[in-house]
């Protein structure tokens, strides 16, 4: 098959376009002939190298992946050879206790396609049968790629971490990452009002197309400052925060009394300060967030079958153009999933 994948860390050109073998399953897998594949800023890290995350070289990225089933494992129950499907992101060990609870997300074993194994940068992908959800039918290979980790992410932090309630003002940070443009919709869902930032006058109308109510401008206005303007200096019930080191600060000023702050990624650096006279005397809470529960993801699945929460893909490239796909990701000017054909 044809696949693409790095045999050493560093930037865009240690992808490599090539042939790979086919594959093979056990009795609890099956084989996926994978028709889309969505870009993460995880495919960044990875290939970059992440100095305490040690992983299997040679590696094929990739961890949103739609397709179509072309092998069941004799173990494997309730899927087809033919059947659309879309492939829960996470890898869990399914016997610990944290899986028994249902927080698979907090397993110890726990990874994504495209890190600890191979992923969807290719022709075919082997997954464990329990990953393996039917697609929407209202979907496209395409938009059913650009749903699994980042509305996971963002319904996993909105719902399970922050406990959002009907009515809340949410300020959501990069409405044109996969994880903002998913946390605007979910955050309408439930009744709230929506304040975003974006950078540019394209993605600021591309955000309010989305649903966000107010938009600010990251590169020319003060976030925290706009936050009070527009919330008459009482600021937000939620701040979703993944951009990391850059908007910590702003995000963390932003918050109202009994506020919540949470983030699951540093995009732009890991070392954040916090005050905390401001965070005890705000009864404020900061939440760490890490991916999702499967059932919070079947849980968005069930409004993305009915059209309320919209995957959002911004372009797509030929599998054989990993390495534009790649380099138009870190350009950010994207705004929502870049996506891979084979």
């Amino acid at each position: 098959m044809k696949a693409v994948r790095f045999e050493q860390h560093g930037g865009p050109e240690v992808l490599q376009y090539g042939e790979v073998p086919d594959p093979k399953i056990n009795a609890g897998e099956v084989l996926v002939k994978v028709r889309a594949c969505a870009l993460n800023r995880l495919d960044l890290a990875l290939r970059n190298g992440i100095p305490a995350w040690k992983i299997p070289l040679p590696l094929i990225p990739g961890s949103d992946i739609a397709g179509e089933v072309v092998e069941v494992g004799e173990l494997v129950k309730g899927v087809t050879v033919g059947q659309k499907v879309i492939l829960n992101a996470g890898i869990s060990c399914r016997n610990c206790p944290a899986c028994a609870a249902g927080d698979d997300n907090l397993c110890r074993s726990y990874h994504v396609f495209g890190s600890g194994e191979d992923g969807g940068y290719a022709e075919l992908v082997k997954a464990p049968g329990f990953n393996v959800i039917p697609m929407p039918a209202n979907l496209s290979f395409e938009q059913a790629a650009a749903v699994p980790l980042v509305f996971v992410t963002a319904w996993h932090m909105l719902v399970g971490r922050a406990q959002m309630r009907a009515g809340e003002t949410v300020l959501v940070l990069g409405a044109g990452s996969g994880v903002g443009s998913a946390a605007i919709q979910i955050a309408k869902l439930f009744h709230g009002r929506v304040i975003t930032t974006a950078g540019s006058d394209a993605k600021m109308a591309k955000a309010r197309e989305l649903g966000a109510d107010e938009v600010i401008n990251h590169s020319t206005q003060d976030i925290a400052a706009e936050v009070r303007r527009l919330t008459n200096k009482r600021g937000a019930d939620i701040v979703i925060e993944h951009v990391g080191q850059a908007t910590w600060k702003s995000s963390f000023m932003s918050l109202a009394v009994n506020g919540r702050l949470v983030t699951c990624g540093n995009t732009t650096g890991w070392d954040a300060a916090v005050d905390l006279r401001y965070l005890f005397n705000r009864h404020l809470s900061l939440l760490g967030s890490f991916m999702g529960r499967t059932g919070e993801l079947h849980a968005a699945l069930q409004f993305i079958g009915q059209g309320k929460l919209k995957p959002v893909v911004d372009r797509v490239f030929p599998l054989s153009e990993a390495r534009q796909a790649q380099e138009h990701l870190e350009s950010r000017q994207q705004f929502g999933k870049v996506v891979l054909k084979p």
